[in-house]
């Protein structure tokens, strides 16, 4: 699940954005009390834009599916209980890879979980060129995952440590002695011949291994198998290059688009699996190359319970709209884009026809009385996609009338 921070400001000159990206194989476990170290929101130096969340292993049984197709997955849930609250928002999109249009950029995220066991490298490899052939989106614009600006690419991957016995891994593990290890990681020999692997970039492995622990425990498996320690769990990604000049002149990233790495760790405290937890958080500078949403929602004017509200929206030239095409009214915290409190259809409910804004009316008089904030969203069929988002207003619960200085009625609002 990909959540986005609804209340950062667009500034059209240059912007950088904080993503947090979170890896974990939950092994069947429901979710655990406490999430705040996951999320780093006891950190009081971020302040995040995006989280990007991928889970593997999670709880598929009869109850749970009826549950995700009724409802959402308990996961989904627990996560948006404590992001919904600080203005995030999921994204609507499912399945294992994510497109998202970040001002004007192609991002693609993908969440895999790669066939495990040593011996199953060469398998491994071959999952991963085939979710590349693949995976296609609809357009004709982005045609393939590489031809995006930026991937983000994690998951369980299952890459084990070869060679090393059972007894010296874990004697280097106790000793944080991780540079052995590295050497003998599947995943670091495989990027050395690999061409395509080795333009997915990877932080240092500074945190012990992540596999395999027993439950609700820091310990590693003490079970007949004893499996080996591995770092299965990763945090990957790659920048579009640029067009190559010459036969002499390397490929260099977009000078417009950068992505620093700002921390790659694993969370030990949390032990419902046996993975640990990994996050990895970056700094995504770029310059848009959008001034502005495909869509801009003005609420008119200062609304109560006991009117329809008049909405004007412009559009941008190249985007095209669709009959299907409606505008939300939400409270400022919302959790979907499913929990809208009314909805109008764009076209249907059309009141102007003139070169000026578009006007639609939409009804918010069985809207139950609150001092809540509320905002507009504008959700695209077409792009399957919220494409503009107005300013948080306020819509006062009923009209009532005062005095001025001078004694006379004034109407409030």
């Amino acid at each position: 699940m990909a959540a986005v921070n609804l209340q950062k400001p667009v500034e059209s000159s240059g912007r950088k954005l904080s993503i947090h990206v979170v890896t974990w194989n939950v092994a069947s476990a429901a979710p655990p009390p406490d999430l705040n170290d996951l999320l780093q929101l006891n950190n009081q130096n971020l302040n995040l834009d995006i989280y990007i969340i991928g889970l593997q292993e999670m709880n598929c049984g009869i109850m749970s599916l009826l549950s995700d197709t009724a409802f959402e997955d308990p996961w989904s849930s627990f996560f948006m209980d404590v992001l919904s609250p600080l203005s995030f928002i999921k994204g609507n999109k499912g399945g294992v890879n994510t497109c998202l249009k970040l001002y004007g950029y192609h991002v693609s995220i993908i969440n895999c979980h790669l066939p495990p066991h040593l011996a199953n490298n060469d398998q491994r490899l071959e999952h991963f060129d085939r979710i590349l052939e693949m995976q296609n989106f609809e357009g004709q614009d982005i045609p393939n995952i590489l031809d995006h600006d930026l991937i983000f690419w994690f998951g369980d991957m299952n890459f084990r440590i070869e060679d090393f016995g059972l007894h010296f891994v874990r004697e280097s593990i106790k000793s944080r002695c991780f540079s052995d290890l590295w050497e003998k990681d599947q995943l670091s020999i495989t990027k050395r011949h690999d061409l395509l692997l080795r333009e997915f970039q990877e932080g240092p492995l500074l945190f012990p291994p992540t596999y395999k622990f027993d439950r609700n425990t820091n310990n590693y498996d003490t079970s007949e198998k004893k499996r080996k320690p591995a770092w299965t769990d990763r945090i990957l990604w790659r920048l579009k290059r640029q067009p190559q000049a010459g036969p002499d002149i390397s490929k260099l990233p977009d000078p417009h688009f950068c992505l620093t790495l700002r921390s790659y760790v694993s969370h030990m405290m949390y032990s419902i699996s046996d993975h640990k937890p990994v996050t990895g958080t970056f700094d995504l500078e770029l310059k848009p190359l959008m001034s502005a949403p495909l869509v801009i929602l003005i609420p008119e004017g200062l609304w109560t319970m006991e009117d329809d509200m008049l909405i004007s929206y412009s559009l941008t030239a190249d985007f095209v709209s669709s009959p299907w095409d409606w505008i939300g009214l939400y409270k400022v915290g919302l959790r979907h884009i499913n929990d809208y409190v009314s909805y109008v259809w764009v076209r249907d409910n059309q009141v102007s026809f003139s070169d000026g804004p578009n006007q639609v009316y939409i009804n918010t008089r069985d809207i139950p009385e609150t001092e809540d904030q509320f905002l507009l969203c504008y959700y695209s069929n077409s792009l399957h996609s919220v494409v503009g988002i107005s300013k948080s207003f306020q819509i006062r619960p009923h009209s009532f009338f005062g005095e001025d200085s001078l004694g006379e009625s004034q109407p409030w609002f």
